[in-house]
């Protein structure tokens, strides 16, 4: 087709796209096509623009290395992470759903720990916390034989693959739910964290005016055959972001009940005060699935 104007071009495109074989990836190609050629008409895109928003895409890949996924990074904070999660779960969106988002930083290869081991793998103060676990399908039964990765974030606000200075999988690991669907481990209460901001995601977040800050919060993701995988966070509720999360991530089915004990305890070898959380979780009948890692490695020493 000669293109003679502008009006012809979207036509011309989506006529190119018709041709694609798969229905579903049709369906998807030819809607982006119509909302990225309805966003320039409706803004009236001039080419300075168009080329900025190509630089902040390249920059987003540049950005990207084994230890870091901007990509991720900016998907969260445009809020298309927690759309997708929500429209997805909870039937279809219109119910609450214990899903969210993976985040940037979960790694695949966490390793598998025994019901009771710590997450704590080198020298990380915080205050203590004790997390027990329950896992039952839609109708109350215990779902046995699930992995489950858990990791969360330091109390100084950083994963350990961002952190030289913690040791290799510290406040990571994988656990197996036992016949009642139970496991517990212990670990250091986390604590809220500014997201990066030293690029193209950095840059958004400025221009709106908002911090770039996280609640605290526990990852979890739950896999078992049978059953969708569940991802999770559970989010504290004393944490003061908790209603401006830079990601877009808390739900009220999120906010974990984090109860403060003010007395030591020497069989956990807690000193006071210290945390203790009981979670239970409902998976839904579906496809058991991992996905992919968006983070392989640690960052290296500077």
């Amino acid at each position: 087709m000669i293109i003679e104007n502008q009006a012809m071009l979207t036509d011309a495109v989506i006529a190119a796209v018709s041709r694609v074989e798969d229905a579903r990836l049709r369906e998807i190609l030819t809607a982006l096509v119509r909302h990225l050629h309805g966003l320039a008409r409706d803004t009236c895109l001039t080419e300075r623009e168009c080329q900025e928003a190509v630089r902040l895409i390249v920059a987003m890949g540049q950005k990207t290395t084994p230890s870091h996924n901007e990509v991720v990074l900016m998907a969260g904070s445009l809020g298309v992470s927690s759309l997708v999660c929500l429209l997805n779960n909870g039937n279809q969106g219109e119910s609450e759903t214990q899903a969210n988002l993976l985040g940037p930083f979960w790694r695949d290869d966490q390793p598998l720990s025994a019901s009771g081991d710590t997450l704590v793998r080198s020298p990380t103060p915080g205050p203590g916390l004790l997390v027990k676990v329950s896992l039952q399908d839609i109708n109350g039964n215990p779902i046995a034989g699930a992995e489950v990765d858990v990791w969360h974030s330091s109390p100084e606000g950083l994963y350990e693959n961002q952190d030289p200075g913690q040791a290799e999988m510290n406040l990571r690991a994988r656990f197996i739910s036992d016949e009642a669907g139970r496991f517990h481990f212990r670990s250091v209460k986390p604590a809220g964290y500014p997201i990066p901001v030293d690029g193209p995601v950095g840059e958004f977040v400025r221009a709106t005016r908002r911090h770039n800050y996280r609640p605290a919060h526990l990852h979890f993701m739950i896999c078992k055959a049978g059953f969708k995988t569940l991802i999770s966070q559970i989010y504290s509720p004393d944490d003061p972001h908790l209603d401006s999360d830079v990601q877009f991530g808390v739900t009220r089915a999120l906010i974990g009940d984090y109860i403060r004990h003010d007395q030591p305890s020497s069989e956990l070898g807690f000193a006071a005060p210290w945390y203790s959380l009981d979670q239970h979780f409902a998976l839904e009948r579906g496809e058991a699935r991992r996905p992919e890692a968006p983070i392989r490695a640690k960052a290296p020493e500077v």
